[in-house]
């Protein structure tokens, strides 16, 4: 229950206490306490759903007693906001939610790196009871003169699970990302590189990474999984390669094997002859001899091991994203020497995923066959990607529906001769 107090005077006074000559009357004696006027007058006192004593002051009556009747009907509803939970900033609540999120790999590194380089900024040092939807509209705007809209939409949806999180927590009342608009995503089709570029680009790769860009562009592996690839993952015999892990390389700290992106991305893809040939020679050239790593497979037990790679650097040791970025565009440049015309500005790895379910879709398999080898959580997700690329066989709609009718009678009248 909340109650009023009057901190200037005694709610108790000793018989014999003076009378306050300020703020006594004729029908009411009061008499001054110690902190006679000292603050503010008037004090809420109560107990918050957690049962620990809360005092608010305020200079009126009426606004103590106002905030009395919010709190004593909050806390019946069960619906209390701690006015001091809100003075956190963003920043202090954002990284104790990151200390306690469940996030895979690459997630844990994708969520330090949208609070650090987008968020914090601009909103760190914000309170969060302070932060209102025209401040969210406000970043949202800024943001998307350096962020792509699907990027921003990843970067927005982080900081909408954080208020959501302190809308649970009792320390806010309402999400300040409800309502806020953001740029449309307008996702261009993709247009697979050319046989001839694929081949250029494998030709231009250094000679202990040919066998990976080929593998690439021959199973649609994504780039961690390559990275990430061991010997005992490749079947030889049964031509297949196992996808039970990847390289986790963080913008900054040391790589590291974790999971695969998804639990769909535990799969195991059949080789071409070639792709089989290229990686016994390259094998063969350039024996594995273990790089010691930690092993983060399993969350709960990781450790450090000796990991078989079949694609370390040309020290011997895990690749790092950053040092990978500077090779790929050392390749891209020699392969653009050897064409007529120069692979697509923006090519990455990622693009020779693309080629490879580009071949599948042109002889015919699948989506779902697609979505397998591709390790995508759902086959919709592969339409969204693809869908253009899949053939358009002959519109036989008009026959299948003429098949389905052809017992109904026919609603035309019946044809009259002509004298």
């Amino acid at each position: 229950m909340a109650e009023v107090y009057d901190r200037w005077h005694l709610s108790r006074p000793a018989c014999d206490a003076e009378p306050c000559a300020e703020h006594s009357s004729r029908t009411r004696t009061l008499t001054p306490s110690a902190d006679h006027g000292q603050g503010k007058r008037w004090q809420v006192r109560y107990r918050d759903a957690n049962g620990k004593q809360r005092k608010e002051n305020f200079d009126r009556r009426a606004d103590a007693d106002r905030r009395a009747a919010a709190v004593e009907t909050d806390l019946n509803r069960g619906e209390y906001i701690d006015r001091a939970a809100g003075k956190e900033t963003l920043r202090s609540y954002a990284e104790k939610w990151r200390a306690s999120a469940v996030h895979r790999g690459t997630t844990t590194d994708g969520v330090e790196r949208s609070l650090r380089l987008h968020i914090y900024p601009l909103l760190g040092e914000r309170p969060l009871a302070s932060l209102r939807r025209s401040d969210i509209q406000a970043w949202v705007k800024d943001r998307s003169q350096v962020l792509a809209p699907s990027t921003l939409r990843t970067t927005h949806s982080r900081l909408i699970t954080i208020f959501r999180t302190a809308v649970h927590d009792g320390v806010i009342r309402t999400n300040p990302c409800d309502g806020v608009k953001l740029p449309p995503v307008r996702t261009p089709e993709i247009v697979p590189l050319s046989p001839a570029a694929v081949h250029a680009l494998i030709e231009a790769a250094p000679a202990h990474y040919r066998a990976l860009v080929l593998l690439a562009a021959a199973s649609g592996l994504r780039q961690g999984e390559l990275l990430g690839l061991e010997v005992e993952h490749i079947d030889f015999l049964r031509r297949i390669v196992h996808v039970k892990q990847q390289l986790v390389g963080p913008d900054r700290g040391v790589p590291h094997i974790g999971e695969p992106k998804t639990h769909e991305s535990y799969r195991s893809v059949p080789l071409a002859t070639k792709a089989v040939e290229a990686l016994a020679a390259h094998l063969a050239a350039f024996p594995a001899k273990g790089v010691t790593i930690e092993d983060r497979t399993d969350p709960r037990k990781p450790r450090t091991r000796t990991a078989m790679l079949v694609f370390p650097n040309d020290r011997g040791e895990a690749v790092r994203r950053s040092k990978w970025s500077r090779v790929w565009e050392n390749i891209i440049e020699r392969a653009n020497k050897a064409l007529d015309e120069p692979v697509p500005q923006g090519t990455t790895m990622h693009d020779l995923r693309h080629f490879y379910a580009s071949a599948l879709i042109k002889h015919r398999e699948s989506v779902k066959t697609v979505q397998k080898r591709l390790g995508h959580s759902k086959p919709s997700i592969t339409l969204d990607i693809y869908t253009h690329l899949w053939p358009d066989g002959e519109d036989t709609t008009a026959a299948a529906v003429e098949a389905i009718l052809g017992q109904v009678p026919s609603l035309c009248p019946p044809a009259r001769s002509i004298d």
